[in-house]
């Protein structure tokens, strides 16, 4: 089904049994994180959404990882399970092997197209749940749960949000997820790393010396505008595009009343404001996605010019640290989705895992039709090229055959098929800019491994073993008398 705003996903939660009610007092400072951590990995049939009813502090409502498993997060997306996403868009794109370099980029440009034709451009409307209450007066943080999610961080934080600015150039819409610091009761630190659209508006705003860069910053809506905010999207296209295709209508968006930027009309909480691209200070630390601290650094300010949000709003939230937590189904769906659109660029791609041990920018396991001698190299340059796939640390390619998602089976294929000497590729450039590990800042080395078989054209004149199969016909004989042998 489709949903309007947070408040029908939260009820689809509750009516499949995925949402835990919790009226006991609690504090936003730690308990909640802690709560959720051990649902998030304790046993999958404890693992819930969470709407924590009275929370100190605040008259509002959390809601908490209502993405949490993949159960949720395909029913976020209306879809009946995460792998129909990438079904769905291959059916849309045509995905035979370009004939050259424009026809690539032709195609490449066809979802957008795709999105396009079906009407489902964002639509604006006059009047607006999310503008129920509008506080200009002073409006201050201090009536939100923001939590605090770990103990050493830097202080409370937004977590699961829409970032709303336009490039200050071109006006196009950009909608990002970036942690938000409480600085004080009026202000934020906007913690948009340098490879995210909104950085990228920062930097265009100094060249264009803009004073200010327009916002706002939503919470809740839609399921699908929520996620969509994660999505890295090809620079120059509106994400809320995307999440009006998956939910089969357009987000409908309302003017904000302070600045001059739209936000969704069934946000449950819209904060509005600015960052002026000249004002940094230290934000952080934070416990990350990575499950280590962040540490310090400078970023924009953003200043709250207003607050407006529905009656009874719940606040959604979300907790990162060591995986598996809810951002890994986000990162899930995502990665389910862009299947085809990798395929675009790398026909020879059969599927790809971006495991929960690897928290996205770490590894990529992908599996291929292998054709010539350094076709594996061909595809490691090649998703080292592709947008935000850029940060991957590691990049492991294995045959056709291999199932990508059986981390024990990789593993296998690894260790027997690689020669640590030939089959390995080390490189420098980009990596994420949370990577601790890089000397420097955003930038480090990179490792490629070919685990495919090889031959002769590879360079291994010793030929390769055949792999251990039973004999058909027995494993038939067996499968019809398992019941003889009394096991």
């Amino acid at each position: 089904m489709t949903y309007r705003n947070l408040r029908d996903f939260i009820q689809t939660l509750e009516d499949k049994g995925e949402l835990v009610r919790i009226e006991a007092l609690v504090d936003p400072e730690l308990e909640i994180t802690e709560v959720t951590d051990r649902l998030s990995k304790g046993p999958a049939a404890a693992n819930k959404a969470l709407l924590f009813e009275n929370v100190k502090g605040s008259d509002m409502r959390v809601l908490i990882n209502a993405f949490g498993n993949a159960a949720r997060m395909a029913a976020a997306l209306n879809v009946a399970d995460l792998d129909e996403l990438n079904r769905n868009l291959a059916r849309v794109l045509d995905l035979r092997l370009p004939s050259g370099l424009g026809a690539t980029l032709s195609r490449a440009g066809d979802m957008l197209d795709v999105l396009r034709s079906i009407g489902l451009k964002p639509r604006l409307v006059s009047r607006a749940p999310v503008q129920e209450n509008v506080i200009t007066d002073a409006p201050s943080l201090a009536m939100l749960p923001i939590l605090k999610c770990w103990p050493l961080d830097g202080g409370r934080y937004i977590t699961l949000m829409q970032v709303i600015t336009r490039d200050p150039a071109t006006n196009v819409r950009n909608v990002g997820m970036y942690r938000l610091q409480v600085r004080d009761d009026r202000s934020l630190m906007m913690h948009w790393q340098r490879h995210k659209g909104g950085a990228e508006h920062e930097r265009v705003a100094q060249e264009k010396q803009k004073p200010q860069i327009p916002c706002a910053i939503a919470l809740g809506g839609d399921p699908a505008a929520m996620w969509c905010a994660s999505a890295p999207m090809p620079p120059n296209i509106d994400e809320y595009l995307l999440a009006g295709y998956l939910r089969g209508r357009p987000v409908e968006f309302v003017k904000c009343i302070t600045q001059p930027i739209e936000a969704p009309a069934e946000a449950e909480i819209v904060i509005e404001g600015y960052v002026d691209p000249s004002e940094h200070e230290m934000e952080g630390p934070f416990g990350d996605h990575t499950g280590y601290y962040t540490p310090a650094e400078m970023f924009p300010v953003f200043h709250i010019t207003a607050i407006t949000h529905r009656k009874n709003a719940v606040y959604p939230a979300t907790i990162v640290g060591i995986p598996p937590m809810e951002d890994y189904w986000m990162g899930k769906a995502t990665e389910r989705l862009f299947l085809p659109l990798l395929r675009l660029f790398l026909s020879e791609v059969v599927d790809y895992n971006m495991p929960a041990e690897g928290v996205f920018h770490n590894l990529v396991i992908v599996s291929i039709r292998k054709r010539f001698p350094g076709h594996a190299q061909k595809v490691m340059f090649g998703m080292w090229g592709l947008g935000l796939l850029m940060l991957s640390k590691a990049i492991v390619v294995v045959d056709e055959t291999v199932n990508v998602h059986d981390l024990s089976e990789v593993a296998w294929r690894v260790l027997g098929n690689v020669d640590w000497k030939r089959d390995v590729t080390i490189v420098e450039g980009a990596v994420d800019q949370l990577d601790h590990s890089a000397v420097r800042n955003s930038f480090g080395g990179k490792i490629g491994i070919d685990a495919t078989a090889k031959g002769a054209e590879d360079n291994h004149p010793r030929g390769w073993p055949q792999q251990i199969a039973m004999d058909p016909a027995v494993k038939e004989l067996v499968t019809r008398r398992w019941k003889e042998y009394g096991l």
